[in-house]
């Protein structure tokens, strides 16, 4: 059913430690508006689309936003390999220590985990599809306040590459949308 490829969409190869950094792209992991949530929200809602279009759109994005799951950890894990125990607490990830280690697990930057109340699926095709072009939007604005917050180039040109993503899945989604409408559903 899948072909794993053994390499991220994009290449990451974070070379300086950020702690900070890593905790703020926790977000995009775990957070409202992360990759995550995306991922649960296309792949649940797939199952109401009327015909093959929908339902083959919603499942590729599903997947790739769990592709995009991938490459947020692997930014963290590369922005927090080398931390020590010190270093994790300083930067406000002692508790995240406590009861992951250095595993990555699914909160936003404020350590709030994550739940399924993040999104909704309501089994009508319009009003699911409306919901993922805002959800785009509001992952391409935390990006954008992201990128603000990154200082290392290697970090700014991944954010820029899943900023863009967000962008062409918006896009896809509102045609999907207008194809809808225009047959009545």
């Amino acid at each position: 059913m899948f072909k794993y490829v053994k390499f991220t969409n994009y290449p990451i190869n974070i070379k300086k430690k950020n702690l900070k950094m890593a905790k703020y792209l926790l977000t995009q992991f775990g957070g409202a508006n992360s990759e995550l949530a995306a991922a649960l929200r296309y792949f649940s809602q797939k199952f109401n689309m009327p015909d093959e279009y929908g339902k083959s759109l919603l499942n590729d994005l599903a997947n790739e936003e769990l592709g995009h799951c991938e490459m947020i950890a692997t930014m963290v894990h590369q922005l927090t390999k080398d931390a020590t125990v010190k270093e994790l607490e300083e930067a406000g990830l002692g508790g995240v220590y406590a009861e992951h280690k250095k595993g990555t697990y699914p909160t936003d930057a404020n350590g709030v985990p994550f739940t399924v109340t993040y999104f909704s699926v309501t089994g009508d095709p319009l009003a699911d599809i409306m919901e993922d072009m805002a959800a785009e939007q509001k992952a391409r604005a935390v990006y954008e306040n992201l990128i603000d917050l990154a200082d290392d180039e290697d970090v700014i040109r991944v954010l820029l590459f899943l900023r863009q993503r967000e962008i062409v899945h918006f896009n896809r989604f509102q045609e999907l949308f207008n194809y809808y409408k225009k047959k009545g559903y």
